[in-house]
């Protein structure tokens, strides 16, 4: 199974249907489930990461393996993910990605992460990020699986 905790909800529809789309792509191949979580970013930015933390690990428990999405996470192509998730999924049958709120993660969530992954250092809405994570996870299917799409 995939769980993806993320902090903030989409608002456009257009985002909404892509995310739809990709998690029935992916329903294909595995059980998936997105926890959206309240941003807290009209407060105080320490104050904010706590919050957030707090909410993150009422959805996490000792059997997940988690992955955080970070800046300054180890970055993958994506036949280097795929190899990494089919690798990862022989031993857990939890992954869970963390996508934190406007102000990042806290430590607490990072220290708990088995991969720290960033898919560039540049700065992506967290909205579009959504998208763009369920995409790299399709693909990773699509190429564990030696299906055509990855070019």
């Amino acid at each position: 199974m995939i769980k993806i905790i993320t902090v903030g909800y989409i608002k456009e529809n257009y985002l909404k249907e892509a995310v739809e789309e990709y998690k029935k792509r992916i329903g294909k191949y595995t059980n998936i489930e997105i926890i959206e979580l309240k941003d807290e970013g009209l407060v105080e930015e320490e104050k904010s990461i706590k919050l957030e933390a707090e909410k993150i690990e009422k959805h996490l428990n000792d059997k997940d393996y988690i992955i955080t999405l970070e800046i300054e996470g180890k970055e993958y192509t994506s036949t280097e993910f795929a190899e990494k998730l089919r690798t990862i999924q022989i031993e857990n049958s939890n992954i869970v990605f963390i996508i934190g709120g406007s102000h990042g993660l806290s430590e607490q969530i990072k220290n708990k992460a088995k991969i720290h992954l960033s898919f560039s250092k540049m700065t992506f809405p967290h909205q579009l990020f959504r998208v763009l994570l369920l995409e790299q996870i399709y693909r990773a299917y699509k190429i564990m699986n030696h299906e055509k799409y990855h070019k």
